[in-house]
């Protein structure tokens, strides 16, 4: 790559032909007069972690373009830019090659109009350790997006003048919750037409403050405007259309550049034909097993997309699946977890901890046991996804109305005294346990502006599209009690950076978050669990413990689940563990990053 430099100064002329000031990275069909280019570098490849910037328009022919390609690694993804003719170069090599579907967008810095009331709690800066580099990686994981070295990024953080790295932080918790790439191309090439671009625009599903993308999109454009850069370009995939509609709300319109990018394991969504097995109908939870088995060649087929009932297929082996349910998993175990009760009994008969609790009786014996322990969480025995739950119940009038909403006399009802903490997954898979996550009710946090009632409404819809539809908050009785007790009213304005618990459970389909907590999952804990999933004798399970603290021994047992949602524990990768299960032949594809595995000695029972 040649080294960074000063980018030449463009002389004014009227808008047209080669004195356009954007028209060597617009122009894709001639070569640019040598006169423009002459002070450009040559054959410029930025290394980016996650894969290569290559600057086609630094490329003299299509035969050098193409080896440097074919330098692709495996599990990176590349990407050409501003190439001269791209059609031709995937027409010539198509075994090799494709056109990416993506759109093009560029802003002209001199339209840009900053904006700077956004709300409290949100704080932006470069890049200042690796250990933010490594949350930066887990915020691509959760994304769904290729991680990237971590040590290339922070090399490219200390060593260079090209590249900008801006990282959101929560005020609160001190959280990477989002992160941004620029790349200055007149530090990097001295690029004739004085652009840049933005690459990896990444924010956390999980977090609830709201605007942190456009914030990071705002603070880079500012940085490249300050230093005098015409535009800012990005890549966004044509079908993404809450980040198009970003793009467009701040002034970015599509410009005639397509990108060119390599046919391989990570891109091949991109090129090959849809599955004709209904994959597209999948659930998150079945689809992506169906992704994981299909980038190691297990043959997927769909038997029913609607109940995420697939048959895997490898070699001689194969396995029928419903989401993180195979049929490994015996109709014993799942009876044991079907029936909380009897779940309850197998585990304490392990030796694992679990709360007072009793069966309903609907009469005032359920009463007198709520006198004796204060406050009570109301269940169906059988059930999943929150349905049914009622949390905290304080009182007698509150406890008839729990006992209805979980059934009613004549259903199967538990009653447990509530424990304190935070409510803890542990996901168990063929033994490990291979990770833990907390997961926390569903949370608003006030602008000042809005209604309470407006931000569920907006929360909910961040949730929604993050989680393919999964994940909701309903606009129900439960949902005004929680915020009455809060002490707020549906149509009240809540202050800015205040904010609210919405929900009493944190069932991720009620619009409950999930956060990674392995790194620093207490061995008791986890030992817990797996003693509770050996005793039901179930090799897939996600065990629910509520704790005081992730890194303290302490815990009640709450459930275990037969089919846990694989899609619930970025950056960690189960799905992958869970393939490994069922078809150990096989291998997952090599990521420049994975987070830190969980210690072997203290997540496997002795």
């Amino acid at each position: 790559m040649s080294s960074p430099g000063a980018a030449p100064r463009r002389p004014s002329a009227p808008a047209r032909g080669w004195d356009r000031p954007d028209a060597i990275s617009s122009t894709s069909w001639k070569r640019a007069p040598e006169h423009l280019t002459a002070d450009m570098h040559d054959e410029v490849v930025l290394e980016a972690g996650w894969g290569r910037l290559v600057f086609g328009q630094t490329f003299a022919d299509h035969e050098r373009l193409r080896d440097v390609l074919r330098k692709e690694t495996t599990g990176r993804r590349d990407i050409c830019l501003y190439l001269h003719d791209p059609h031709v170069l995937v027409a010539t090599f198509p075994q090799e090659f494709f056109i990416d579907p993506s759109y093009t967008y560029r802003i002209w810095t001199h339209d840009y109009r900053p904006q700077s009331d956004f709300p409290n709690g949100v704080s932006i800066h470069q890049l200042r350790s690796r250990e933010e580099a490594v949350a930066m990686n887990r915020v691509y994981v959760r994304c769904g997006m290729v991680p990237a070295d971590v040590d290339v990024l922070w090399d490219n953080q200390r060593t260079t003048r090209h590249v900008t790295y801006l990282v959101a932080i929560d005020e609160d918790t001190g959280d990477v919750i989002g992160t941004v790439t620029g790349v200055d191309h007149a530090r990097l090439f001295a690029d004739p037409d004085n652009g840049c671009s933005l690459w990896c625009l990444a924010v956390d599903p999980a977090s609830n403050r709201p605007g942190v993308g456009e914030r990071l999109v705002r603070t880079l454009l500012e940085r490249f405007k300050s230093r005098g850069r015409a535009y800012l370009d990005l890549s966004v995939m044509h079908d993404n259309a809450p980040a198009i509609a970003l793009y467009e709300k701040l002034g970015f319109s599509r410009v005639p550049v397509m990108g060119v990018k390599r046919k391989n394991a990570i891109n091949e969504r991109l090129f090959a034909q849809s599955p004709a097995d209904d994959l597209e109908h999948l659930n998150p939870y079945a689809r992506i097993v169906a992704d994981e088995a299909l980038r190691r060649g297990i043959r997927v087929k769909v038997l029913d997309a609607d109940g995420g009932y697939m048959r895997l297929e490898h070699g001689g082996r194969s396995i029928v699946t419903r989401e993180s349910l195979s049929e490994l998993t015996t109709a014993v175990a799942m009876s044991r977890c079907d029936d909380k009760r009897v779940t309850r009994r197998v585990v304490s008969e392990a030796g694992v901890t679990v709360p007072v609790g009793r069966s309903a009786t609907f009469d005032r014996a359920d009463h007198e046991f709520l006198d004796d322990v204060e406050s009570v969480v109301v269940k169906p025995a059988r059930g999943e996804q929150g349905q049914g739950i009622t949390v905290g119940v304080t009182g007698h009038q509150e406890l008839d109305d729990a006992l209805d909403r979980a059934g009613g006399p004549g259903s199967n009802v538990l009653i447990e005294e509530r424990s304190p903490g935070e409510d803890l997954r542990i996901l168990v898979v063929n033994g490990a346990a291979v990770a833990a996550a907390v997961r926390r009710p569903a949370t608003v946090v006030g602008n000042g502006i809005h209604t309470i009632r407006e931000l569920i409404d907006r929360q909910s819809r961040r949730r929604a599209a993050a989680t393919g539809g999964e994940s909701t908050i309903p606009m129900d009785d439960v949902t005004v009690s929680t915020v009455a007790e809060g002490g707020w009213e549906m149509d009240e304005v809540l202050p800015e950076g205040h904010e609210l618990q919405v929900r009493k459970t944190a069932n991720l389909h009620t619009g409950g978050t999930i956060h990674d907590v392995t790194d620093v999952l207490h061995p008791e804990l986890a030992k817990a669990a797996l003693r509770a999933a050996d005793a039901i004798a179930i090799p897939v399970t996600g065990i629910d413990l509520l704790v005081p603290r992730v890194d303290g021994p302490d815990y009640v047992f709450i459930e275990a689940n037969e089919r846990p949602g694989l899609a619930n524990h970025e950056p960690r990768t189960p799905a992958s563990d869970f393939i490994d299960y069922l078809f150990p032949g096989t291998r997952p594809t090599p990521w420049a990053w994975q987070p830190e595995a969980p210690d072997a000695d203290q997540h496997r029972l002795d």
